[in-house]
C-alpha cells in the first residue's frame, strides 16, 4: 500500500506500473487503448519553435507533473467517445482498484482519464 508522503518520483514510478496493470486488464477484457495526451508542458511549443498556450489542460493539471494519462478506447474496433460507456466504468473502477491515490476521470466528467493523487489534485 503506497504511503501518502510518497515523493513525486515515487509517484510517478507507481502510475507507470498502474499503467501497465490496466493495459493488460484492458487487453485481457477484449478493449483496446492508443494514447492520447500524457506528459504535457504549458506552454507548448509548435514546431515552428513558437510558444502557444496549452488550452486542452488547466494549470495544475497532473499532466504537468507525469501523473496524469488520457486514454483511446476502441470496443470491437470502434472508437469510443461516449464517456458512459459501460466499458469506461470497466476501467475506471479497476484502475480505482490498484490503489488509493488512483483516480479516474468519469467520477469528474471526462472518463479518459486516468491519474494519481498528488499535492491534494486529481
Amino acid at each position: 500500500m503506497p504511503a501518502t508522503d510518497q515523493s513525486l518520483r515515487e509517484l510517478q514510478s507507481l502510475f507507470v506500473v498502474c499503467l501497465g496493470e490496466l493495459f493488460r486488464y484492458a487487453t485481457s477484457s477484449g478493449f483496446e487503448l492508443t494514447l492520447a495526451e500524457g506528459y504535457v508542458q504549458n506552454p507548448r511549443k509548435t514546431r515552428a519553435g513558437t510558444k502557444v498556450e496549452d488550452g486542452v489542460h488547466k494549470t495544475g493539471s497532473l499532466h504537468y507533473q507525469r501523473l496524469a494519462l488520457d486514454l483511446n478506447l476502441f470496443v470491437d474496433g470502434a472508437f469510443i467517445a461516449d464517456g458512459s460507456h459501460d466499458a469506461w466504468r470497466q476501467l475506471g473502477e479497476f484502475w480505482e482498484g490498484l490503489t488509493p491515490l488512483a483516480r479516474w476521470g468519469g467520477r469528474f466528467r471526462d472518463a479518459n482519464h486516468f491519474s494519481m493523487a498528488y499535492g491534494g489534485r486529481a
